[in-house]
C-alpha cells in the first residue's frame, strides 16, 4: 500500500489531497500546527476513507528538526515513504508590501519557502536511503510563472522562488531514486480565500467576484482529479500537474456569457 505525508494538510488543498489519496487506497500522514487541527482532520477523513490507515502529527515546517521528526514518525508508522507533498503555505494578499506586517512577511517567507526546503530536504535524503526511493511533489501557487497581481507581492514573490527551487530539485536528483515533480492546482476557495474576503469586505472584493465565479473551484471538486494525476505519475520525473490550464481558462471565459456559475454564494461571498 502506497503512503503519503502532506504538510499542511488540516485544511484547505492539502486536507482535500489527503482526503482524496486515502480514498484512492493510500495510507496518509496529516500533519499540522496545532494538535487539535491534526486530530480533527484525521477523524474527518478516516470518517470517509474507513478502509484507509491515516495517522496525524503537529509539526513546525520553518523547523528542520520539526519536520524530520515528522518524517521519522511516517517511517516508524508505515515502514517508508512513498510520496512527500509539500503543500503548508500561508498567504497574504490583500496588502501591498508598504500595508504588509513584518510578522506577515516573516510568516510567508518562513513557511512558503524555508518549510518547503525543509521538507524537500529531509524527504529526498530519507527516500534515498530507501530501497524504492520515492516522490516529491511541491504545490506552486499564484506568482510561480512570474505573474505578480496587486496586494501578493511578498507571496507571489515566495511561490517564484519555490518554482526555482523546484526545478533546481528536479535537476539535482535527476538520475537517482528520487522523482520530484509539482502541482498547480489552480485558484481554490479555502478557508484562507474566505479569511482574506472577510478582511477586505464585499465592497472592495465586488470588481473581482464575477472573474472569481468563472475561474475558481472548491478544493473538494478538482483534489480527486489531482490524485488521480499523482498515481498516474508516479514514475515520471519533472512532472507538472495543472489544474487550471490556458485551455481550460479560455474555455471557462468563452462560456462565461451562457453559464450561471456561481461558487461564491456557497462560502457566503
Amino acid at each position: 500500500m502506497a503512503t503519503a505525508v502532506i504538510t499542511g494538510s488540516t485544511k484547505g488543498v492539502g486536507f482535500w489531497l489527503a482526503h482524496s489519496l486515502a480514498q484512492r487506497g493510500w495510507s496518509v500522514q496529516v500533519s499540522g500546527r496545532t494538535d487539535s487541527a491534526v486530530t480533527e482532520a484525521v477523524e474527518r477523513i478516516t470518517a470517509d476513507a474507513p478502509q484507509a490507515t491515516v495517522r496525524g502529527t503537529t509539526v513546525d515546517v520553518a523547523d528542520h528538526a520539526s519536520q524530520q521528526a515528522l518524517w521519522d514518525t511516517a517511517v516508524a508508522g508505515f515502514g517508508g515513504v512513498d510520496l512527500w507533498i509539500n503543500n503548508a503555505g500561508l498567504a497574504v494578499t490583500t496588502k501591498t508590501i508598504v500595508e504588509n506586517d513584518p510578522a506577515e512577511v516573516w510568516a510567508m517567507v518562513t513557511t512558503n519557502m524555508v518549510g518547503t526546503i525543509n521538507g524537500a530536504k529531509v524527504a529526498a535524503t530519507g527516500m534515498l536511503e530507501q530501497p524504492n526511493g520515492g516522490r516529491i511533489i511541491n504545490i506552486l501557487g499564484g506568482g510561480s510563472d512570474g505573474r505578480i497581481q496587486a496586494g501578493q507581492s511578498v507571496y507571489s514573490s515566495t511561490k517564484r522562488g519555490l518554482g526555482l527551487f523546484t526545478d533546481a530539485l528536479i535537476r539535482e536528483l535527476k538520475g537517482t531514486k528520487v522523482v520530484v515533480g509539482s502541482i498547480r492546482p489552480g485558484i481554490l476557495i479555502t478557508e484562507g480565500f474566505v479569511r482574506e474576503f472577510q478582511e477586505m469586505g464585499p465592497d472592495r472584493f465586488a470588481k473581482q467576484r464575477r472573474a472569481i465565479n468563472i475561474i475558481a473551484d472548491r478544493p473538494q471538486d478538482v483534489t480527486p482529479w489531482l490524485a488521480e494525476r499523482i498515481d498516474a505519475t508516479m514514475n515520471d520525473h519533472g512532472a507538472e500537474i495543472a489544474w487550471l490550464t490556458t485551455g481550460k481558462l479560455i474555455g471557462r471565459f468563452a462560456k462565461a456569457g451562457f453559464s450561471k456559475r456561481d461558487i461564491l454564494t456557497e462560502y457566503g461571498m
